[in-house]
């Protein structure tokens, strides 16, 4: 299948013109390529840009229609008494006037249109990335029994250290209104924790493990990664979709996440609730971005907040609270090993969070 080909069939699939058996081989090869799917993704935000602006494009014709209608000279003989200043200014300028008239109203359709396009993508920025229990929502119930002492938890995600002796790194919207926070690490055990650090703005909480069950962990593996991410640029994140931490693999799709946000990286990785606060690192062991959520309208296209909030909210926390903090653009000790072996070093320092 050529370019050109593929293109036919993507345009197709998009408008609902393939058969029940071709669009499920489709979307099989979509689920099996991420550059098919991506193709897909650019596909479909293309067509609508490409409507938004033949709506414009009409509505600026109508304006001018209207415009041509108008017989500007009998209203003006109609004008009594005589003509002052200004109406002498309209009628040597009445063309112009015009002109500006139909542009102004035009700009303002735009303006206003584009403004209420904003509240919207507003509105679903705030489901991605804050409604409890909805499915753009990137964290979970988590249903595990728990001791009688403890209630079970209204919902989690996902969260990793940046620091040898307990602070975790997590999406603020996951302990958001929470009583008490617990992790848990991939051996099973559990650990209080508190809020020690948040940045609501960013989407952004560094957590405190308070617990004497608690040992420190080793050095970090990862580093923060100090300069940008290119598209296309291969990624992957970890985190608790379920009690089994889960590896999902991608790419950055985009430089910005959901409507233009420059906080964010849009990337192709399947995500699920839960997978909110898991780290996103490159093929080298560094981390990129923290996931914060996915567009309910494109397939395939999660959010993740760059690194460099990362380090904001590493140095807002003292200095001497930290001990063998998270490296900021040094070698990562996860370069140069085989996925499955960073995977392995990895999972040791990815918690499941579950606030209460």
């Amino acid at each position: 299948m050529n370019e050109i080909e593929l293109e036919a069939i993507i345009e197709d699939y998009l408008n609902g013109k393939l058969t029940a058996n071709e669009q499920s081989a489709f979307e099989q090869l979509r689920n099996n390529d991420p550059i098919v799917d991506h193709k897909v993704v650019a596909h479909k935000v293309f067509l609508e840009s490409l409507k938004q602006y033949a709506d414009v494009m009409s509505l600026k014709q109508q304006l001018d229609a209207a415009h041509d209608r108008i017989d500007v000279a009998a209203i003006s003989a109609k004008v009594k008494p005589h003509p002052s200043r200004i109406i002498r200014m309209f009628r040597n300028n009445k063309a112009a006037i015009a002109v500006a008239a139909s542009f102004l109203v035009l700009a303002s359709v735009v303006y206003f249109g584009q403004t209420r396009q904003d509240d919207n993508m507003q509105l679903l920025n705030n489901k991605v990335i804050a409604t409890q229990g909805t499915l753009n929502d990137i964290v979970r119930v988590v249903k595990e029994p728990k001791p009688s002492t403890i209630t079970p938890a209204r919902f989690g995600g996902s969260g990793f250290a940046i620091s040898s002796n307990g602070y975790i790194l997590t999406s603020y919207h996951v302990i958001k209104g929470a009583d008490s926070v617990y992790v848990q690490n991939n051996r099973g055990e559990s650990y209080k924790a508190k809020a020690f650090y948040t940045d609501p703005v960013n989407d952004i909480a560094v957590l405190k493990i308070n617990d004497s069950d608690f040992t420190a962990l080793g050095a970090l593996p990862y580093t923060l990664k100090r300069t940008g991410t290119s598209i296309g640029e291969l990624v992957y994140t970890l985190g608790y979709p379920k009690d089994d931490v889960v590896l999902g693999d991608g790419y950055v799709s985009s430089k910005t996440g959901l409507n233009g946000d420059t906080v964010s990286y849009q990337v192709a990785i399947p995500v699920n609730p839960g997978n909110s606060g898991g780290p996103l690192l490159d093929n080298n062991g560094n981390i990129v971005g923290v996931i914060k959520g996915k567009e309910n309208k494109i397939d395939g296209a999660a959010f993740a907040v760059k690194s460099k909030y990362i380090a904001e909210a590493l140095n807002a926390i003292p200095q001497d609270s930290l001990r063998r903090r998270v490296a900021y653009g040094k070698r990562s000790s996860l370069q140069g090993l085989k996925r499955e072996q960073q995977v392995r070093k990895m999972q040791e320092y990815v918690f499941m969070v579950k606030a209460y």
